[in-house]
């Protein structure tokens, strides 16, 4: 790779690491197997340590290798930056991001967001990774991603905040649903309903089996897919639980309705913006991070207009 800071044996490396073997890392990187394999028994031998196991079709990291591959990707992350930051004294706002977020923003405003980033910064690129809270921080902490839009992020000391917004907790149901034509409901007046519930990875089921475990019953309905929990609900025949955010785009076209819950001690839930801090801040890492604040700013806007 041209201009590349990261020696090529540690570029190959990795690229055996993610694709599994030896010739599948040499199609991904347009280069002969045996050239990378070479290049991997040098590394081994300098080293004195083997970094895969030759195993049936392919390559499997061993401790040493994984902590190579590991220590290799924070470089690669730090390559990256450092050449972002060498255009920005430049003058030029280009460079790669890596972000994850979350389902949800995949039918909200992350297709715009994206679109708008593209025509006003056509030299940032993305890499977007979809996936719940736990794995979002994983990856920010890992250093496998630079940015990350999450709901309810833990607090912790190596992780910096952005931006950040409070959800009310509520229910989503149909306009024709009972429920659609209060103000507010109550825990106990969900439970006369049936319901869908998102599955235990995420937050929100977390604090309902924590604080309302009594009201898990035989009327509900688990999945992993937001969008089935939106369907369900917008059917008429269920509540869900689930956030402003979340069903923006539903709360605004009218197809579903959210209901707040009155009762003491529910917590809102949380949505937020946030980066490693234990590193540099870049500049298009902001540029990013700004526009994806403020598309979602602008998504809760539109919903809580529909809803007031």
């Amino acid at each position: 790779m041209r201009g590349a800071l990261v020696p090529a044996a540690l570029r190959y490396v990795d690229q055996v690491a993610r694709s599994g073997s030896i010739q599948s890392a040499a199609r991904e990187m347009n280069i002969a197997a045996s050239a990378i394999n070479r290049q991997i028994l040098l590394l081994e031998r300098d080293l004195g340590v083997t970094l895969f196991e030759r195993v049936t079709g392919g390559m499997r990291l061993t401790p040493a290798g994984d902590a190579l591959v590991a220590l290799t990707r924070r470089w690669r992350s730090d390559e990256r930056r450092a050449k972002a930051e060498l255009k920005q004294l430049q003058g030029v706002n280009q460079g790669h991001v890596r972000l994850v977020a979350m389902d949800s923003h995949v039918n909200g405003f992350l297709p715009r967001f994206v679109s708008e980033l593209n025509e006003r910064h056509p030299r940032i690129s993305l890499e977007i990774q979809i996936a719940g809270t736990d794995e979002a921080q994983a990856a920010l902490l890992s250093g496998a991603a630079d940015l990350i839009a999450a709901f309810n992020l833990n607090p912790h000391r190596e992780i910096h905040v952005l931006w950040r917004r409070e959800l009310p907790f509520g229910c989503v149901v149909a306009p024709n649903h009972p429920l659609a034509r209060r103000k507010t409901t109550s825990m106990q007046e969900v439970a006369g309903y049936p319901f869908v519930l998102q599955n235990k990875a995420l937050a929100i089921r977390r604090y309902l089996e924590a604080r309302h475990g009594w009201l898990l019953s035989e009327k509900t309905i688990e999945t992993n897919s937001l969008q089935l929990v939106k369907r369900l609900a917008g059917s008429g025949n269920y509540v869900a639980f689930t956030s402003e955010l979340d069903a923006a785009p539903e709360l605004v076209s009218g197809a579903l309705v959210f209901v707040p819950v009155r009762d003491k001690g529910a917590d809102p839930q949380t949505v937020s913006v946030a980066i490693d801090a234990r590193k540099p801040f870049a500049k298009i890492a902001r540029i990013v991070a700004d526009g994806l604040a403020a598309g979602m700013d602008a998504d809760l806007q539109d919903a809580r207009r529909r809803i007031s």
